[in-house]
């Protein structure tokens, strides 16, 4: 099957699900409230100990909107402490609109900043609380160059006490074609798994410590080692979590 095709099947699999849900919000629904508020939310902000250059990393978001209706601004990526450069930095802008009691659909852009080169993403997605209350996100971006791929993640909060909790994370990026320049190849390209532990002191303000583990595979974990970069590494984490 041609790239083209391949893109084609991506683009056309999850948008008209997500866009008929966008548009299908039931006319018999109850009002939402439309009082407006605002969330800044910090979810990583953390240093990574790992073989080679240790890492900051970050991933946060801020919201505006309603209970239907929501902008939300996201941003995440890597800075390599002894080298003095990022690594990974991108930023998504999207619009969410309520699709049921506990998910909402998302559309929107998505730029990349690093690695270079830069790209640029429509991106169509849905994100809420599954069943047993796991967060999850399920995104699909299609780049400028025509590339498309496939993020999920999730993650879950075992709590041990009022203040004490433990979290498991997921992430999982699918790639449709191969983007040499930037090292991303076809297939399942990478998998991060993550087990942190952190200690509310007030519900805004919650230091963590834990373990992460990414590994690229396949065409992406090639790429990898043409470059000299490693496909297995394993990170001792600290960092705080944050909201307001």
């Amino acid at each position: 099957m041609t790239r083209l095709k391949q893109t084609l099947r991506a683009v056309a699999l999850v948008p008209g699900i997500v866009f008929v849900a966008l548009l299908g919000a039931p006319a018999q629904a109850e009002k939402m409230d439309d009082q407006l508020f605002t969330l800044v939310k910090i979810d990583q902000l953390e240093y990574r100990h790992q073989d080679g250059d240790d890492l900051i990393v970050w991933e946060g978001q801020g919201r505006i909107g309603n209970d239907e209706n929501k902008l939300t601004l996201k941003t995440e990526g890597e800075y390599v402490r002894n080298a003095g450069i990022f690594e990974r930095a991108e930023t998504q802008l999207l619009y969410q609109r309520l699709i049921s009691d506990f998910f909402d659909a998302q559309i929107g852009i998505r730029h990349d900043i690093k690695p270079d080169p830069s790209r640029t993403f429509g991106v169509i997605g849905i994100n809420g609380l599954a069943p047993q209350w796991f967060e999850t996100d399920a995104s699909l971006f299609v780049s400028h160059k025509g590339d498309a791929s496939v993020r999920l993640e999730a993650e879950y909060d075992i709590r041990f006490t009022q203040r004490l909790l433990l979290e498991p994370s997921a992430e999982i990026n699918i790639a449709f074609s191969d983007d040499k320049k930037t090292g991303v190849g076809s297939g399942l390209s990478d998998v991060e798994l993550g087990l942190r532990l952190r200690y509310e002191i007030v519900r805004e303000f919650a230091p963590y410590i834990g373990i992460n583990w990414e590994r690229k595979i396949g065409k992406t974990s090639d790429f990898a080692s043409e470059e000299g970069e490693d496909s297995n590494v394993f990170s001792l984490v600290a960092g705080i979590r944050v909201f307001f």
